[in-house]
């Protein structure tokens, strides 16, 4: 890490400027950029595993068959390379992950064993790829907000929170989150991470854990559950001391609750912290009914969180998450697409490709339940006044460590996006000179086989 001479108040984001910060208009409307890559739907951990890429597919196919597809501008990423994952990960971890194939696992066992890529993170067909296509998603949707080309980034296919540097964890072998901040660092003085899945958010609270460029904000369950960190005590060390934020909640919590120490904490961090951009991970396993979560929270109360940090109205990054009902992340994660561009969406679904996983009731609502809340007002306040009072003890000016040098490949995301696609397609229009339309330039296109378009909307889209 780079450190230059101490950071200057001219990058401090006017927070009480007209239209933006916490005075942001939340019907303004925003330039949306959606990263979806089809083939994401293709790749399965293995036979009964919990997590399922199919949720992303089923989402995507919710977001273009209710219309919202018109209100986004959708791109295929290109994949991260191995280099630009070594920007976080070890070069020996990912040059593991790029070699290792169901067929020749045995043969990679002691680094299997070192790396934990074992039983909950099983080695399977497409994983680099895979890895590839969550992290690229999640890298340029950072380098859009970084560039301006859209003030909110949504890479349902990112958000593997608990990936460690050498380490594979909870289902997560690239962390694509860190890989998004450290894109963001490159233009942003601070970033604010805000983590609403029902696990702690580990990997990108430990990649950040000794620097106050970064503030993590995770609110998970917390006690006999995975993957055991993030008490109220974690507060970072060094450099990092008091600006990671831990809010351990108990089983049951409902909307209410959930909304009453979320938008507290969200605004007193935004107005001690100041960050220049926000990266929301929105993991859907904190829904009510969950297969392995452990909330009580229905789908417009987990919206209500991307709504209001949407309403501060500074560049986002919106990611996934975990989420193991795939009937209920996919009408969750592709109603908040909805909700992030303000449109409207009938309780009733829309016939889609996937319609019989929504049976009986077909409805776009994930209701919550009559479950108990072991949260009580008390134990939520206290956890309030702890995290309130840490924030007062931060320093609202520039952090002490100053903007790092990151190394990028000379074609990664230094290049600009415009230059990269018009690269892209003369390459592409070499090898289908007999085709009208290279496949960068269908991939610009919003749709695609067996998907609705409607007519205004049936041309090439600029990048």
């Amino acid at each position: 890490m780079a450190i230059a001479g101490p950071a200057s108040k001219q990058f401090l984001p006017p927070i009480d400027e007209p239209n933006t910060g916490i005075n942001a208009r939340p019907s303004q409307p925003k330039k949306v950029a959606y990263l979806y890559d089809a083939n994401i739907g293709h790749y399965a951990y293995e036979s009964g595993h919990c997590i399922k890429p199919h949720r992303i597919r089923m989402a995507h196919d919710l977001v273009m068959n209710y219309g919202i597809f018109n209100k986004l501008e959708i791109f295929r990423a290109r994949p991260a390379s191995k280099l630009e994952m070594t920007q976080f990960h070890t070069d020996e971890y990912i040059d593991f992950l790029s070699k290792v194939t169901p067929e020749s696992a045995e043969k990679y066992t002691k680094e299997r064993t070192k790396f934990n890529v074992l039983e909950d993170c099983p080695v399977f067909d497409g994983l680099f790829e895979y890895c590839g296509i969550s992290a690229g998603g999640s890298m340029e949707g950072a380098a859009r907000l970084n560039r301006g080309k859209c003030d909110i980034a949504i890479n349902w296919a990112g958000g593997l929170h608990h990936a460690k540097k050498a380490e594979a964890s909870g289902f997560c072998y690239v962390n694509d989150i860190v890989l998004g901040i450290l894109e963001l660092l490159r233009f942003h003085q601070r970033v604010l991470y805000i983590d609403i899945d029902v696990h702690h958010g580990d990997g990108v609270e430990e990649a950040f854990y000794t620097t106050d460029r970064v503030m993590t904000l995770s609110l998970h369950k917390y006690g006999e559950f995975f993957p055991g960190t993030g008490e109220l005590m974690d507060i970072g060390v060094g450099s990092g001391r008091r600006y990671s934020i831990n809010v351990p909640l108990r089983d049951g919590i409902d909307d209410a609750n959930y909304k009453s120490i979320f938008e507290p904490i969200v605004t007193s961090t935004m107005e001690h912290y100041r960050p220049g951009a926000i990266v929301l991970q929105c993991g859907a396993d904190s829904l009510s009914g969950d297969r392995l979560g452990c909330f009580n929270l229905s789908m417009k109360g987990h919206a209500n969180c991307v709504n209001f940090v949407k309403s501060f109205g500074l560049p986002l990054l919106v990611l996934g998450g975990g989420g193991y009902t795939m009937r209920n992340v996919a009408r969750t994660w592709a109603y908040e697409t909805g909700q992030l561009v303000d449109h409207d969406m009938d309780d009733t679904l829309p016939f889609t490709d996937y319609y019989e996983y929504y049976a009986p009731e077909f409805a776009l609502d994930v209701p919550a339940s009559n479950m108990q809340n072991a949260n009580t007002r008390e134990y939520l306040e206290r956890i309030k006044t702890f995290i309130f009072e840490n924030l007062r003890k931060t320093i609202p000016s520039a952090p002490s460590v100053q903007m790092q040098a990151i190394p990028r490949h000379s074609m990664g995301m230094d290049e600009t996006l415009d230059e990269e696609e018009d690269r892209l397609d003369d390459e592409d229009s070499e090898a289908n000179a007999d085709h009208r339309y290279t496949q960068r330039m269908v991939d610009k296109m919003v749709e695609r086989d067996g998907e609705l378009m409607a007519p205004e909307r049936m041309s090439i889209m600029a990048a």
